[in-house]
């Protein structure tokens, strides 16, 4: 397994981070695995040298830290482990249940740490921008849960560059923790990230840690093929995913990695980790080969050549991942 910081930080994560959003309870969404069969993903996983975790609140409402948690527990040290987890989405019908609020975000803290079964989680995120809360109140909020020993770290994921800066500069301008890492949609068929935000977090020394490198399983599917995931997977058409130049994404992806004989998630992981802004792609698994493929990735190195053939069919969309 290969290593880095986390951005400017003295944190060292695995260049693969596992996802758990996969990890919970079917009810929640019909291709989640339950705990059963969730625990050897996390465990070949510690054992093939990850130690970079990421989770939210949301996933399963809380079924997916709590698998994580008392996997963590059974198969590793808390010392050895990093874990990320989020908070924003609804965890009940109350109208303060939700959000960046400073209620709320005291209250997701504490459901957090006691899902996940530990004292302290190393990186909390922001799952999305707040527009009903003011970002002051968000980042102080956020600063006492660093202050208080609750988190290590804070992070933030998909949201508009100016959104980032601004909460960047609010947490500087008042003395107060910023967030050290980004968490974004970034896969070959989509990289709208490239214009804004990742030169941002380069420029500020911010760690990226793409979601969905794969964009939802699409970049590596044959054509016209689903899975139980794609049918169901809702969240699947606010990303847009599928348009012809997505295709020809696709299907360039597919040839480049017939010719290096490699498959096709690992062409697509190892284009993610070759680019200096990125720290650990969000892999998830929920079947051997996943795993196995992300890892694989790591040994493949793509030539200026290939980086250049996987790239050039992308055309330009709209932003997606936000909502």
């Amino acid at each position: 397994m290969d290593y880095t910081r986390l951005g400017n930080t003295g944190l060292s994560v695995s260049r693969i981070c596992l996802g758990t959003m996969t990890y919970g309870n079917p009810n929640w969404r019909p291709w989640v695995l339950e705990e059963d069969a969730s625990r050897p993903f996390i465990k070949d996983a510690l054992e093939a040298g990850i130690n970079f975790f990421d989770t939210a609140d949301i996933y399963s409402i809380g079924g997916s830290e709590e698998i994580l948690g008392r996997a963590l527990r059974d198969f590793a040290k808390r010392d050895e482990v990093v874990i990320a987890t989020k908070l924003f989405g609804p965890m009940g019908p109350g109208q303060n249940q939700r959000g960046l609020s400073r209620k709320h975000v005291m209250e997701a803290i504490d459901a957090s740490l006691s899902r996940l079964g530990t004292d302290f989680i190393d990186l909390y995120q922001i799952h999305r921008w707040d527009d009903a809360t003011p970002i002051e109140e968000t980042m102080e909020a956020l600063n006492d849960v660093v202050r208080a020993g609750k988190a290590r770290y804070i992070g933030a994921s998909s949201m508009f560059a100016w959104q980032f800066a601004k909460a960047q500069h609010t947490a500087e301008r008042n003395g107060w923790a910023k967030f050290v890492s980004m968490q974004n949609y970034y896969n070959l068929a989509y990289r709208e990230e490239e214009r804004e935000m990742l030169p941002l977090c380069a420029d500020q020394g911010v760690g990226v840690i793409p979601w969905s490198p794969l964009a939802r399983g699409f970049l590596v599917r044959d054509p016209g093929t689903e899975t139980a995931r794609s049918q169901s997977d809702d969240f699947v058409q606010s990303l847009d995913i599928g348009k012809p130049s997505d295709v020809k994404v696709r299907d360039t992806l597919h040839a480049v990695a017939d010719r290096l004989g490699a498959r096709r998630s690992q062409v697509a992981i190892a284009w993610l980790l070759s680019k200096p802004v990125v720290t650990a792609p969000i892999i998830g698994a929920s079947k051997d080969h996943h795993l196995h493929d992300a890892l694989a990735a790591l040994d493949l190195t793509l030539s200026d050549d290939d980086i250049a053939e996987l790239e050039a069919p992308y055309e330009a969309q709209r932003v997606a991942g936000h909502s």
